[in-house]
């Protein structure tokens, strides 16, 4: 089944936080939580979901971040405090884009990286490099299974149009 296309408005948002970035080190871009995501030094620091910036701050602060208006947690029941989904009406005026891309980058340094877990997949295919290699077939199941799969970053559909969110058309 084909991917669902993304909307220009998310490729343009997608584009504004490439951009937001393009001064940071070791930035890649990933699909986590059905978001687009940029990892920061091998940690979720923004994304985008739909018309929605997904921005990580620190915990301690969740509280009062979460009361703050166009802004929702990213989970409601609490599982994932530091998350944030912030709604166009709050990152709308520069000084708004700035203050969440510039704190989500202040926290960054400070934010704890997720250890890698060991897939299935991996542990299988740990199983399968003891096996010789006359048992195994092309078309077995679980054969490519191991391969990393990487996603290349959506491309914008009008390669010709300025790579720039709407939210700042008016200034």
């Amino acid at each position: 089944m084909p991917a669902k296309p993304i909307a220009p408005e998310t490729l343009q948002l997608i584009d504004a936080v490439r951009d937001a970035l393009l001064d940071c080190t070791a930035v890649e871009e990933k699909t986590m939580f059905g978001c687009h995501v940029f990892m920061v030094d091998g940690k979720m620091c923004l994304g985008v979901e739909n018309d929605e910036l997904l921005v990580r701050l620190p915990p301690a602060s969740h509280a009062q971040i979460a009361e703050m208006p166009g802004v929702r947690p990213l989970s409601s029941r609490g599982l994932m405090d530091g998350y944030f989904l912030v709604g166009p009406t709050a990152y709308a005026r520069r000084d708004q884009w700035l203050y969440w891309i510039g704190e989500a980058l202040a926290f960054n340094p400070l934010a704890k990286a997720t250890p890698k877990r060991k897939t299935a997949s991996k542990a299988a295919n740990k199983a399968d490099s003891r096996k010789p290699a006359a048992e195994e077939s092309p078309g077995a199941p679980g054969a490519s299974s191991a391969r990393k799969r990487s996603k290349p970053s959506p491309k914008p559909l009008d390669t010709d149009a300025p790579r720039k969110h709407p939210i700042f058309d008016s200034e």
